[in-house]
């Protein structure tokens, strides 16, 4: 009965927690599309009127531009390409669930963030409740894990190994299996999705999962790149089971 009751309470959790960030993603979704929507139409036409002017603009004019330019950057607005491009949205389903994963797991690359008063006040009461039970989810999910551990140990103890060599070699096994699947692999994946070297790879993975968050590098962010729908949907998923990875080799 306990077992069911454990397996039952993991089940709700990991329900809870993705509806969570469903439901968050929407909302960012529906209060940030309409603003980004005028930030583009402001910089396209922006473009144009640079386009037209510029053997006559001003040295002042020139560094006004440049500064709304800068902004509209910083803002993730990219006046590049033809005018299909300015109809695709930062805020699609696949990029809102990535930045509320993002939100919860405190790693904030800064790339993507709410500009409008209603979207920032959300991801303030989102963030609130979010990051404490992505906390309780690493913990039930590095819990499950650790159970795998004991079972491996169990299983060596009873071919007659020692205690401290068990101890050792689980935190190794569960050392290179997580490195395996939550850094070498999705590297290889990123160096293919994204163009960036291998070691970029790695690079984004680990400053990933150890939730610095520099910024430098986030996918699904390359205009002359076309990626899969949900690209960066698995991307989330994949961060949250790797910080659950690393929430279990804490407990080991």
């Amino acid at each position: 009965k306990a077992m069911c009751s454990g397996r039952l309470q993991t089940a709700l959790l990991v329900a809870g927690y993705f509806v969570y960030l469903l439901v968050g993603a929407a909302v960012f979704q529906a209060l940030e599309r309409t603003a980004e929507k005028q930030e583009k139409m402001a910089a396209a036409q922006m473009k144009e009127a640079f386009l037209q002017n510029f053997t006559q603009l001003s040295v002042a004019e020139m560094e006004q531009f440049m500064k709304n330019l800068i902004e509209a950057i910083q803002n993730g607005v990219y006046p590049v390409g033809n005018e299909s491009q300015f109809e695709e949205s930062n805020w699609d389903f696949s990029n809102s669930f990535f930045f509320a994963g993002t939100v919860v797991s405190t790693i904030g690359y800064g790339t993507l963030h709410p500009k409008t008063a209603g979207g920032q006040i959300f991801c303030v009461f989102f963030a609130l409740f979010g990051i404490p039970l992505n906390i309780v989810f690493l913990h039930r999910v590095g819990k499950m894990l650790s159970l795998l551990c004991k079972k491996l140990g169990k299983f060596l103890y009873e071919k007659g190994m020692r205690k401290k060599k068990i101890k050792f070699l689980t935190l190794l096994f569960f050392l290179a299996t997580g490195i395996l699947v939550f850094l070498c692999l999705p590297s290889v994946f990123f160096q293919i999705t994204e163009g960036w070297s291998y070691s970029e790879g790695i690079y984004f993975a680990f400053i990933t999962l150890s939730t610095i968050g520099f910024g430098d590098y986030v996918v699904g962010k390359q205009s002359d790149r076309k990626y899969f729908s949900y690209y960066r949907v698995l991307v989330a998923i994949w961060i949250l089971f790797g910080l659950a990875w690393i929430a279990l080799l804490f407990n080991l």
